[in-house]
Formats: C-alpha cells, structure tokens, sequence
C-alpha cells in the first residue's frame, strides 16, 4: 500500500538520521545505541519517548488562550510493512515493565471498551497501552470503535472520559494515556477511518518505508544489550520515584522558544494547508502541543540523575538544597535550547509523516491502491525562506527540518537554473513570484 521511495525521500522522512544525536539526553543516547538502522532508530526514538512520557506524574505545561494543563503523554502508530524492523519499539515496552510491577501502568490492548475504561479508572485515569500487532488492537475493538475512539481522542486532550449503564455511571476526570501501536497501513486505517474523524490530528504517525535487508547484525546481538536495557529501566523507574514524590511542576518554554514555535507553525500553515487542503489544518496547529510534549520530555530525561545511586539534583526536582531554603518546586521548569531545537525538528518530520498518512487516507477513499508520493521537502523549505535571504538564513531554516547543509546549498543550486532563485550578490538570493 505504501509506495517504495527513493533514496533521497526516504532521507527526508528520517529523523535520527537528521539531528545531531549528541544533543539528545543521555539516556536516549543510550537508547539509541539499541538500534542499528535508521529506520530503526526512528522506531525507538518516538516508541521511547512516548513510553517515558507515560511515567512521568506531576509534570505539566500550559497551552492555548485558556492556559489548559497538558501531560507528556503522547499516542503513536507506526505504520509499516512486514519485515521492516518494527518490533524494535517493543524495547520501549521493557522500560515501563519495573514500573508497572510497583505501580500499575501498563493496559492490555486485547481488552472490551468495558475493560480498558475499567482499568484506566482504577489506576486514577493513568495508563501505558502498548501492543506491537495493530491487528490485535482494531480486531477486539471492532464492536466498540466508536468508543474506542472518542475515548483516545479525548484523553489526548485530558478530557474527562465518562461511561453511563442503566445500573452505574462514572467519569475518568484527567485521564492521562500514552499508546504505542505498530502495525500495517490498513490496521492504521481501521483505526483512523478518514482525515475528517478527529482522531486522526492526535495520533501521531510514523511512517516506515523500507524494508529491512538481512545483516548480520541480527545473529549478532548488541553488546551488553541486557544490561542496557535494564540499566536504562532502573534510570527510569528512578525518575519516576522522583517525581511521583514532587510537587506538580510546571514546564515552560522560554519566550524565545515560544516565538520561535509560533511564527515557524505560522509560517508553514498556509504552505501546508495549500498543498494538502483544509482538512489537514488541525494536524498543524496540534502540532505546536506535541512539540511541546517531546520537548517536556527530553527536558525531564535530561534532568534525571545518570545513575539511581546518585543524588538528584534539588533545583530540578522539588527539594531545596542544603544551601538554602527557596523552594523551586514553585518554579516552572524551563526548556533547554536543546531540547527544544531537538523537538521542533521531530516535530517538522512528524509533520511529513502526517502528511505521507494524510494522503494515504485520502487515496483510498477514491480508489483501492493509490500511488502516493510524500510531500516535496524542497518545495516546503523554500516557501519557509523569506523572500530575499542569505545563506546562514537558508542553512539555518534547512537544519531546523533535519536537512543537511550540503543538501540545502544543491536545493539551491537546483533552484537558480530552474529560474525559482535569483543571486543578488555573493551569499544573498532573491525568490522570484
């Protein structure tokens, strides 16, 4: 169903591939030594985060006119092919496991709607559901889709979900649900049944196009690749004491990140909203929250003790250290420019991913195999640009969206002798209407 790509547009979809790696936490720099390919890593990288997402209580962040809490909690599918690595996301599953053992967590997706609103009301509205055959997902859900749905849809927002029977009636307040899914493009398509359903705008989608070649790396495990895991596991349940024991703790973005985020959403709704049509407005706009999650996320990891026998540091967390008394639980928690650089750029590829399912979705409600090609990278970069830009302005834009410096400066090449670009002078272009 999904239309092999060439070399160049399944390196636009990556996203590991794209970043500077050393800028990510050191946990998840150790996550990512689990993988090998980069699709892969990709895998790993948003199963993980999503799962550390769903372990860390207490920490929030403020978005839209009326300043609604929002949770690092994060739905993801990742859609693929068989044969194309996605059983690697199921290691983000092992990090959560210890947890869920002191602290239940994690809700079996083979459940009845009954079941799973159950279970997530007994664990106060908090849960992990994560299963590695979409197939087991949307076949136990078949009877009960509509419910299924509108249930996720509103946890993603942390809208009360409420069930109502002759003999009882209750309501999940602040549900806080986080989802790895991975499977095939029609049991993503089971789930999401069109772009209009307002589910489709809060699951974010990952879509994997190659096909995983067979290498000796899979009968030669990753060196000390238990021990990881379980090193990994423990850093994470020790984060997770820590903040259960806190008090609520706002995230924040700094103001400059915060500009930064609006004006690049801004810029590229009218691009995108062109290109895919009005209907793929939502995914853009909740966009600007999930960049927020991940980079909530990473901001957390990176803040976590390196080993749980060392002592967490009292200006993250809640404690006041011993030199004073200021208590900065009361303080919000600020995003490194790291961490936000690293989310937005996740972000962006999210972005081409949605926009790859968007399509997808689209195709097939006119014909049975559509051939859908992903949205052009170099077509978005240059309508990013200003109308007259220098170089560092266009590597700097291009970097933002994972694209190389090297890549960026052939685009351009590519655009001047199509007639697209104008040198002016030396490092400085003009785009001509």
């Amino acid at each position: 169903m999904i239309e092999n790509l060439n070399q160049e547009e399944q390196a636009n979809l990556r996203i590991v591939e794209n970043m500077d790696v050393t800028n990510l936490p050191p946990f998840m720099q150790s996550v990512l030594s689990l993988a090998s390919s980069p699709a892969e890593k990709d895998m790993l990288l948003l199963a993980s985060l999503t799962a550390c997402g769903a372990v860390m209580p207490n920490l929030y962040c403020r978005y839209g006119i009326a300043a609604k809490r929002y949770y690092p909690n994060l739905q993801l599918f990742i859609v693929g092919s068989a044969a194309c690595g996605k059983g690697i996301a199921n290691l983000a599953l092992e990090f959560v496991k210890p947890i869920h053992e002191k602290t239940p967590l994690i809700i079996p997706g083979d459940a009845t709607y009954p079941a799973f609103y159950q279970t997530l009301a007994r664990q106060h509205g908090r849960g992990y559901i994560h299963e590695s055959e979409g197939s087991v997902i949307t076949d136990i859900w078949r009877s009960s889709t509509a419910n299924y749905n509108t249930a996720l849809r509103k946890a993603a927002e942390h809208e009360p979900i409420s069930r109502a029977r002759c003999r009882e009636a209750s309501v999940i307040e602040n549900p806080q649900l986080s989802m790895v899914l991975t499977g095939t493009f029609s049991q993503y398509r089971a789930l999401v049944p069109s772009v209009e359903n307002g589910y489709f705008s809060r699951l974010l989608t990952l879509i994997v196009n190659d096909v995983q070649p067979f290498s000796e790396q899979y009968v030669r495990p990753v060196e000390n690749a238990q021990e990881l895991i379980k090193s990994c596991s423990e850093q994470l349940y020790y984060l997770y004491q820590s903040l259960f024991a806190a008090k609520p703790r706002e995230f924040r973005l700094t103001k400059e990140q915060s500009d930064r985020l609006g004006l690049h959403l801004k810029t590229a709704y009218p691009m995108l909203i062109r290109l895919l049509g009005e209907d793929f407005h939502s995914v853009i706009l909740r966009m600007a929250i999930q960049i927020e999650r991940i980079a909530m996320i990473l901001t957390a990891l990176r803040g976590m003790s390196v080993s749980p026998s060392s002592s967490i540091s009292p200006e993250w967390y809640s404690g006041s250290s011993s030199s004073s008394s200021r208590d900065f639980s009361s303080e919000p928690l600020l995003c490194s420019d790291l961490d936000y650089q690293t989310a937005e750029l996740i972000g962006n590829k999210l972005l081409l991913h949605m926009a790859q399912a968007y399509q997808l979705i689209k195709g097939t409600e006119k014909v049975e195999q559509p051939q859908v090609k992903p949205l052009d990278q170099k077509q978005i970069l240059l309508s990013l640009l200003p109308d007259e830009f220098e170089s560092k302005t266009l590597v700097a834009e291009a970097q933002s969206q994972g694209i190389s410096p090297r890549t960026a400066a052939r685009w351009n090449d590519e655009w001047q002798q199509s007639g697209l670009v104008q040198k002016i002078r030396y490092g400085v272009y003009k785009k001509i209407a």
